[in-house]
């Protein structure tokens, strides 16, 4: 067994709300204490670790990421305005400066466009790619990942033209966009482990310890999830754990079984079994229609299926999860699992920990039925910190009343709903802190959550909604795993006027313990060294 001393800092962790050190051994937080009761393990450390008043908290555990799709955009053209592509032109002028680096018959991919935030409020056609491309396969992936724009090579290639969700005009939804995306992600065994080592990496330099993978067969393979799966399941891997979902809807329990089987260490069946799609696509499935174009989206199961599925995922002894962001496609999720729960299983459907990932549009009946029905909430605050308020794109969709309604952490709080926050990355970026801050200053003030709350979403309630927190993982105290986080902040914050944005007090001597301060004027927080069960995955510390 070794050991390592880590002192001299800030130690994160309501056991020991005075901590200034920790000691790692075996893989598990075997001393917490202060800098003045050190000496009583020091001779015992196989390494000592000087923080130089570093803080320690939990490492954060992301509940909703795309492996694959998140190492292809690590990789691809980023069309994003994060990258400074403010107009569908600037757009254009990457996809032809990338074509000229791209071998002949090599498609051009990108990621990361929101026709919103552009000036022409459109995005490319498939003229517009072929001209800027010179005649090469061009597929371009909206932000939400629930669209994209090819090219007319790539429509060809893929063998999207005619099928539902084609346009001529090169932009993609439904069974067209599936089709095109599955033809850009067939990657070889090799090829596809270097895309997951990529993402796990990026993963690790956030601080984040274990990812919620939410696999689909548009998306990655069985194969390639098992690969997923076996490749983190050991934490010598040195790489942050997968924890496995696989969207296939299932009828029977031998269907839920076969999956089990066929992909050895899932945890959970759904997770992007998508109930509807999504507002920046208008996919999502609304109640009202959309307020910027006809229609009101369309469901993909409907609460016959939903029904079907919890029933089958619950006698196979595993959990099911569901994409759902309109509100028609949670009152469907909300009226499937209410019958499911009132027949023989209903016991066990209640304390299964289902789950509805995203749960965007939700009315205070669909917080209440929620809360009820035992369900857990997986979602994203960056969405309302990217799309919210009252002139982004939620309101374009929905008018500003409906948009109002989005996201209502603190509602699903109040609820005592278990919540789960994560980043749906690529749509929004591995940034735990980030995700903290968002919900902590939700665009609808009412929303807000507070900075505790956030936090403990986003380390302990990962493990929760996974069904693995009962070995005391997203805490530091005495015997839980050593999953934790060393972080480089630039103050600790003060109590705010507003309870809600309030973080945590410095004031050791009132026993609450302390998070870094947080804001778009403040530098974040960087990640110095993280560790998984004691290994180190991440190190910037030297």
């Amino acid at each position: 067994m070794t050991s390592t001393l880590y002192r001299n800092g800030v130690v994160h962790s309501p056991a020991d709300p005075f901590a200034e050190a920790v000691l790692v051994a075996d893989g598990r937080v075997a001393w917490l204490g202060a800098e003045d009761s050190v000496h009583t393990v020091l001779d015992g450390a196989d390494e000592v670790v000087d923080l130089d008043g570093a803080l320690v908290t939990p490492a954060f555990v992301d509940a909703h990421v795309h492996l694959l799709e998140t190492g292809l955009a690590l990789g691809t053209v980023d069309l994003g305005v994060g990258a400074g592509v403010r107009s569908l032109a600037d757009a254009l002028d990457l996809v032809a400066a990338a074509a000229r680096r791209t071998e002949g018959g090599v498609p051009v991919l990108g990621h990361g466009w929101d026709e919103t935030a552009w000036p022409e409020g459109r995005p490319p056609t498939r003229a517009e790619l072929d001209r800027a491309s010179g005649g090469a396969p061009v597929h371009l992936m909206r932000v939400d990942v629930h669209s994209a724009v090819v090219s007319t090579a790539m429509a060809h290639d893929a063998g999207c033209v005619g099928l539902p969700g084609w346009r001529e005009d090169g932009l993609l939804t439904g069974q067209a966009h599936e089709r095109a995306r599955a033809s850009t992600r067939d990657v070889g065994d090799l090829a596809r482990e270097g895309l997951y080592r990529r993402a796990l990496g990026a993963a690790a330099a956030a601080g984040v310890v274990a990812v919620h993978e939410h696999s689909s067969p548009s998306l990655d393979t069985r194969v390639g999830l098992a690969l997923a799966l076996a490749l983190t399941a050991d934490a010598g891997s040195a790489l942050p754990l997968v924890v496995g979902y696989r969207a296939e809807a299932c009828r029977t329990v031998e269907d839920a079984r076969e999956l089990l089987a066929a992909v050895p260490g899932l945890t959970g069946i759904g997770g992007d079994l998508t109930v509807d799609g999504s507002l920046g696509s208008r996919t999502a499935a609304l109640r009202e229609p959309y307020a910027d174009a006809p229609g009101s989206g369309a469901l993909s199961l409907d609460a016959d299926a939903v029904e079907a599925h919890l029933l089958a995922v619950t006698a196979a002894g595993a959990h099911a999860a569901f994409h759902a962001i309109g509100d028609r496609a949670l009152d469907a999720v909300l009226a499937g699992t209410a019958a499911a729960a009132a027949g023989p299983l209903g016991v066990r459907v209640r304390g299964a920990g289902h789950r509805v990932e995203h749960a965007e549009l939700l009315d205070d009946d669909g917080v209440a039925r929620l809360a009820s029905l035992g369900l857990t909430a997986s979602v994203q605050p960056a969405f309302d910190h990217r799309w919210g308020g009252p002139d982004g794109m939620y309101a374009q969709r929905l008018g500003r009343a409906r948009a109002a309604r989005m996201n209502p952490f603190a509602a699903l709080a109040a609820a005592g709903v278990p919540m789960a926050l994560g980043s749906d990355s690529p749509v929004t970026p591995l940034d735990p802190w980030g995700a903290v801050l968002a919900a902590v200053t939700h665009r609808t003030p009412e929303h807000r959550i507070s900075a505790r709350a956030a936090f403990r979403a986003h380390t302990r309630g990962g493990w929760r909604a996974a069904g693995l927190d009962g070995t005391g993982a997203g805490e530091v105290r005495l015997g839980a795993p050593a999953h934790l986080a060393v972080w480089e902040a630039v103050s600790l914050a003060v109590q705010a006027p507003d309870a809600r944005r309030a973080w945590w007090s410095t004031d050791q001597r009132a026993g609450t313990p302390l998070l870094p301060e947080l804001g778009a004027d403040v530098p974040a927080p960087r990640c110095l060294r993280m560790l998984r069960d004691g290994v180190v995955v991440h190190d910037a510390l030297g």
